[in-house]
């Protein structure tokens, strides 16, 4: 199981990739180059000006620093997530919130369609929903509720509106903003399975 430095050892940090303040932030975030190249040095950089002694205010200091970020940064760090259903390639505590409970196959298929499905309407973005202990067939009924979909099981299920939504645009950003929230929220729940 993961866990967390010593949260004295993360401010004391450097924006090395193997510093204890990497290794918390890949812990609370999920690893992507992202993380690495502009999360990690912004966030060494802000710490000894931000008002931080706890993890709690490691997760609000980050959202802050992503917030000041462009679309595109953005986008790309929230696709360090796995995609909903998922089953290959998952750090610990994304397989342990994403699997509550046995996903009958027909399931995970929709929700294949689904990412599919969202990443065409959504160009750059990834779906990221605050799990909290529901089950996958829930988060399906979710997805297709955002997506406008009938609930089905059969992954052939086709939407009817095949329209993406512009780059930028107001619905976009909205969206991309929600996912980033999605994240925090994430964070904020790994801290408590860890006790921290």
């Amino acid at each position: 199981m993961s866990s967390l430095p010593l949260f004295s050892t993360v401010l004391a940090s450097s924006s090395d990739p193997g510093s204890p303040l990497a290794q918390a932030l890949v812990i609370l975030f999920e690893p992507s180059t992202t993380l690495y190249t502009h999360l990690l040095p912004q966030l060494a950089q802000h710490l000894p000006s931000a008002n931080v002694a706890a993890y709690n205010d490691l997760i609000d200091a980050s959202l802050h620093v992503i917030s000041l970020w462009d679309d595109v940064l953005k986008a790309e760090f929230i696709a360090g997530h796995p995609r909903i259903g998922e089953m290959q390639n998952l750090s610990h505590l994304s397989s342990k919130e994403q699997a509550a409970v046995a996903t009958p196959p027909e399931v995970l298929v929709r929700l294949k369609y689904l990412n599919a499905y969202y990443e065409y309407r959504y160009p750059g973005l990834r779906y990221i929903t605050f799990v909290n202990g529901r089950s996958r067939a829930m988060i399906k009924e979710e997805m297709e509720d955002v997506l406008g979909l009938p609930h089905s099981l059969d992954a052939r299920e086709e939407a009817r509106d095949m329209s993406t939504v512009m780059v930028g645009g107001k619905e976009w950003r909205a969206e991309l903003e929600r996912a980033v929230q999605e994240v925090g929220r994430i964070a904020q729940s790994r801290l408590s399975t860890l006790g921290a």
